[in-house]
């Protein structure tokens, strides 16, 4: 398995960060859609999956589910999507270089944060509540997690969620250093796989998951909000403190304090080649 070094992990990301916080509206709004919709539906198989073991099972229950929900993040990096939680880290890193302003970090975060939010509500209630996905047998499921999900308040959610975007960002960073898909799916799937079981607060799951209870008529609009976030801010914590700044700080260049000359074409690569500098064309998250 070919791997890039973490300055080459760096620097690729950076050229993601870029790429994206100078996408056109409309692409951002497609994409996002697209990421907050795939999440959901990795959500929703989770749900399937795991409301279907026996009670006194439940720890089997919860890794079944958790084992099956990287699927979410597995086909928006490798078939496209704009995600938030992941676009928390990457275009952070991209203002931290110097390659992008602060207007543009807060439109790409703006406008992919409401597409994300539109596709995961657009699961919620068409395959969820529509076709009943997440109703009959599976509702109590739902109700149940949407339920653990609010209840807390501010402060465990908050850091519930850092460690929620820590394992995330690790699980994109990790799907930049694998050269080929074998590599980047290993990469993605056990950090998020790991958040899962934990229990940890993801802002575009939450979106999905407080969405289907909204729409079951168990929760208000006010406790959806509070939720979403108090779960965001600690998502940001996560990915720009513990993945973005530790790694930018970590292996940025140390005379220029940026990584402008190390853009590595990660996904051009054949597996087993050589890194080469060029133009990089970026993962979609």
């Amino acid at each position: 398995m070919s791997l890039n070094t973490p300055q080459q992990t760096l620097a690729a990301l950076i050229e993601s960060g870029v790429k994206k916080a100078h996408l056109p509206v409309h692409k951002m709004l497609i994409l996002g859609f697209m990421a907050g919709a795939l999440v959901g539906m990795a959500y929703l198989l989770s749900i399937r999956v795991s409301t279907v073991i026996p009670e006194q099972w439940a720890s089997l229950a919860t890794l079944l589910g958790a084992a099956v929900f990287p699927v979410g993040l597995v086909l928006i990096i490798l078939a496209g999507g704009e995600l938030l939680t992941g676009n928390l880290m990457s275009v952070f890193l991209a203002r931290l270089a110097r390659r992008i302003t602060l207007r543009h970090l807060i439109r790409n975060w703006l406008i992919v944060g409401l597409s994300n939010a539109l596709g995961a509500m657009f699961v919620a209630y068409a395959f969820g509540y529509v076709v009943g996905l997440s109703e009959g047998i599976y509702l109590e499921h739902t109700l149940h997690a949407a339920h653990g999900k609010v209840e807390p308040t501010f402060v465990p959610t908050f850091v519930s969620a850092i460690g929620c975007n820590w394992l995330v960002c690790l699980a994109v960073w990790m799907s930049y250093v694998a050269r080929d898909m074998t590599g980047k799916i290993l990469g993605i799937w056990f950090p998020i796989m790991a958040f899962a079981a934990i229990g940890f607060q993801h802002v575009v799951a939450n979106m999905f998951l407080l969405s289907a209870a909204l729409f079951a008529g168990d929760l208000s609009v006010g406790q959806v909000l509070a939720n979403l976030s108090s779960v965001l801010l600690g998502n940001a914590v996560g990915g720009i403190v513990f993945v973005g700044l530790a790694f930018y700080v970590s292996y940025a260049s140390p005379n220029k304090g940026s990584t402008r000359g190390q853009r590595v074409n990660v996904l051009a690569l054949e597996p087993g080649s050589p890194a080469k500098p060029g133009p990089q064309r970026a993962t979609s998250n």
